[in-house]
């Protein structure tokens, strides 16, 4: 028999921590999540108590963490959507559909007893967190920013009566075999047209200075009809500021800006510290972090974070700025590729955006939705 706890003691806290690293020991493909964050969610001060209602629960058989799951009030979301819904997320089992359909139970029955009448995910406290079920792309490594899981989970959540919501896509980009120079010529026209010109920083504490505020406030106003993205509150963007001054670098990000200095189109590539979080299996040890620091001053992969266009500026060809100086990014012969991470399949825009490339279409992962009332 299945018994589902919630999460309160500290013990109770290790083994949700520590389950996926122990199920996924010797799996090549998974890359843990750093240990710090994951704990940090269960301190009373977390950024996120601001806009939602949480819970943790595990599942124990015979004595033994078998499984576990998160569920989540996304109170912005909600009142940004006018729905009812609950996010489901660390969803992790083995696989057992006695284990699985009692976890999701307890996830439900806690979003009926706050009137909500729907469950969604995986999906986090925002987009910014992992998302999606890995449904193709088992055997690839996973990026730092998104979980891999096992390849049954999917029959075990459909088995739920979970269906498909939206799909996303993962891409593996290289710059085209020959370049010539049209896309930088199309660019260069497109910024002479409409008078913008490419925003210039020292190192990456002058860029954070220059153009943070115009960062999110252009972030919020791309971004708001993306499926699951939620408002930046003042607790995201910090955080969000303190893990860019970790890893991004200038040579790395691009904005452009129009002539009164307002940012109307960014790009944000991160160095992929997968392989460095996977050996010290999301633990900073001294030896972690020197691996860490290492994989950022040598990436070899770029983990592709965010790209925003002003709603204003969209049809107008103001994507091939960006889309150019990524290409230049990846001309840096240290470069092997880049990782789209989640692009979703209806996205036309940003799916067209990679014919310019060598593209090979390696990941998809989906998000589910079940009615429960």
């Amino acid at each position: 028999m299945v018994e589902i706890r919630e999460v309160k003691t500290k013990k109770e806290i290790r083994e949700f921590i520590n389950f996926p690293l122990d199920l996924y020991r010797n799996n090549p493909y998974f890359v843990p999540p750093l240990y710090g964050d994951e704990k940090a969610m269960f301190k009373k001060n977390f950024h996120y108590h601001d806009t939602c209602e949480f819970v943790f629960y595990n599942a124990y058989k015979d004595g033994k963490i078998v499984g576990r799951i998160q569920g989540i009030l996304q109170k912005a979301s909600n009142e940004k959507t006018g729905e009812k819904r609950v996010r489901f997320t660390r969803f992790d089992s083995i696989d057992s559909q006695e284990v699985a359909s009692a976890l999701f139970k307890a996830v439900e029955d806690w979003a009926v007893s706050k009137g909500m009448d729907t469950v969604c995910g995986p999906l986090g406290f925002s987009d910014l967190e992992r998302e999606g079920l890995l449904i193709e792309g088992f055997d690839k490594l996973s990026t730092f920013e998104e979980q891999y899981n096992a390849e049954y989970y999917q029959k075990l959540i459909e088995n739920l009566g979970y269906r498909k919501e939206v799909d996303w896509t993962e891409s593996m980009i290289m710059p085209p075999d020959e370049d010539d120079g049209t896309l930088r010529k199309l660019a260069d026209y497109v910024m002479k047209r409409y008078g913008l010109r490419l925003g210039e920083a020292k190192n990456i504490n002058d860029f954070l200075k220059r153009y943070k505020d115009g960062f999110f406030e252009l972030l919020d106003k791309s971004y708001k009809d993306i499926y699951g993205t939620v408002p930046f509150t003042e607790g995201m963007k910090n955080s969000i500021i303190s893990s860019f001054k970790l890893i991004l670098s200038v040579e790395n990000v691009a904005v452009v800006l129009d002539e009164n200095d307002r940012i109307v189109c960014f790009g944000l590539c991160f160095p992929s510290i997968a392989k460095a979080v996977q050996k010290c299996n999301g633990h900073l040890t001294p030896l972690g972090i020197v691996r860490l620091l290492w994989a950022i001053k040598h990436p070899q992969i770029l983990d592709l974070g965010l790209i925003g266009v002003d709603p204003e500026y969209l049809n107008r060809g103001i994507s091939s700025i960006i889309t150019s100086e990524l290409l230049r990014m990846l001309k840096n012969p240290k470069i092997k590729y880049a990782e789209t991470n989640l692009n979703l399949e209806d996205n036309a825009a940003i799916q067209n955006q990679w014919k310019r490339f060598k593209e090979v279409k390696h990941k998809r992962r989906r998000s589910y939705v079940k009615k429960i009332v």
